[in-house]
Parts: structure tokens; C-alpha cells; sequence
């Protein structure tokens, strides 16, 4: 696994800060919420995944490079 570079993190951190809220479109993950789920970004960690708590009371992690979400209301 090639991990991310420290740009494309702080990037994902701007992107999506704390509070965020994101809706699935797509996770490679049997788990994964159903498309179309929306959660709140807990935070972006140093491997790029973005923690994220939904509202299916799940928490699985995006993968970057993986999954796909799309941001529906930014924290700012």
C-alpha cells in the first residue's frame, strides 16, 4: 500500500475539517453505509482517511484513493 504524501493529507484536512458534513456515493467496504448516507467528519487522519461518525450510528473511516463521498455542508 502506498501511503498518501503529507500534502495530499493537509489538503484533505482543509477540505474536510471537523464537522463537515459528507454523504456516501460510493465505499468498497461490505459494511459500508448505504448510498446517499450522511455522517459528520470526526477527522482526517495521517493515513488520509476521514473519520467520519453517521448517522446510521456507524463510524467506518472513507479510504482515500478508495471510497468516494461528496461534501453536502462544509463547518466553515
Amino acid at each position: 500500500m502506498k501511503f498518501p504524501s503529507r500534502e495530499i493529507v493537509e489538503r484533505l484536512r482543509r477540505e474536510f475539517p471537523k464537522g463537515t458534513v459528507v454523504e456516501v456515493v460510493h465505499m468498497n467496504d461490505e459494511h459500508a453505509p448505504p448510498p446517499g448516507t450522511l455522517g459528520t467528519v470526526m477527522h482526517v487522519d495521517d493515513i488520509a482517511t476521514i473519520h467520519v461518525r453517521w448517522q446510521n450510528g456507524s463510524s467506518l473511516g472513507l479510504a482515500f484513493g478508495e471510497d468516494v463521498c461528496r461534501i453536502v455542508k462544509n463547518s466553515k
